[in-house]
């Protein structure tokens, strides 16, 4: 098998990007401020402040409302209505952000890990942003790392919670956190429309879990987490303690509302 190749990529780039006007109103809507340049520092803050604004949720399914890829939707999405998203959103979506402060940033293709079997391709998107070396960001995947990742370091990366390393699987990278293995990551570039069959699938297929239950879900300023499942508030503290709640429909509204800041005027939906 070959060995993994991290000279910069041919990134995709769209037709054109976000405005300075839609630019300060992302950053408006993450709690940031504009960066002077597009260093490490920044990426770090930007990281961060989007993993605690922006939740990651699947409501949309829920809710009859469709998951349209493409740039002009998703800042619609995140910003003007105030959502979140999974992968395939906020991670697209963060991408534009980056892009119009002057990062250099690629879509690349992960398959998630059920066991130890990793899932189809396109399963995940996460970002390569490239500065004085390669690193890996992902404001997609829920509980995750907090702060970029090192592309080529194949020992332990901490973010201050949780342990991560990347291993090389031929000319993929296994992703783990805390012993775990999360995705199998593709260093190919690709455009946010190449992950649009897969992220159809996501949405609509019966064998997709996002299809099963709803979530929602964000970091919170003590290291642990908060998370609505359906109507069953959940509190995880850095440490590991767990405090579950059931709500009833007012409950959970207020809870969107109030912990998240999503307002609705219906709860979504999931199967039963």
């Amino acid at each position: 098998m070959g060995g993994v190749d991290h000279s910069s990529p041919s990134t995709p780039t769209p037709a054109e990007g976000l405005t300075s006007r839609q630019v300060d109103a992302y950053l408006a809507r993450i709690g940031a401020a504009r960066p002077g340049r597009a260093d490490l520092a920044a990426l770090v803050d930007l990281q961060r402040a989007h993993l605690e604004s922006v939740p990651f949720e699947n409501l949309s399914i829920h809710l009859g409302e469709p998951v349209v890829l493409e740039p002009a939707a998703l800042f619609e999405k995140v910003v003007t209505r105030r959502r979140g998203g999974f992968c395939y959103e906020l991670n697209g979506s963060f991408a534009e952000l980056l892009r119009a402060l002057g990062f250099r940033v690629s879509l690349l293709a992960a398959r998630v890990f059920d066991g130890a079997k990793a899932g189809p391709p396109f399963d995940h998107l996460a970002l390569r942003v490239d500065l004085d070396e390669p690193w890996l960001v992902d404001v997609g995947f829920g509980r995750f790392s907090l702060r970029p990742l090192r592309l080529h370091t194949y020992g332990e990366q901490s973010d201050g919670a949780d342990v991560f390393t990347l291993t090389p699987y031929g000319d993929e990278l296994d992703v783990a956190m805390d012993g775990r293995p999360e995705y199998r990551l593709g260093l190919r570039p690709y455009a946010l429309a190449d992950f649009v069959p897969t992220c159809w699938w996501q949405t609509t297929s019966p064998d997709s879990h996002f299809t099963r239950s709803t979530t929602c879900s964000l970091p919170t300023a003590d290291g642990g987490r908060v998370t609505l499942s359906g109507t069953r508030l959940i509190r995880t503290a850095a440490d590991g303690g767990r405090e579950e709640r059931e709500l009833d429909e007012a409950g959970a509204l207020e809870a969107y509302r109030s912990v998240f800041g999503i307002g609705l005027d219906r709860l979504p939906s999931a199967p039963r």
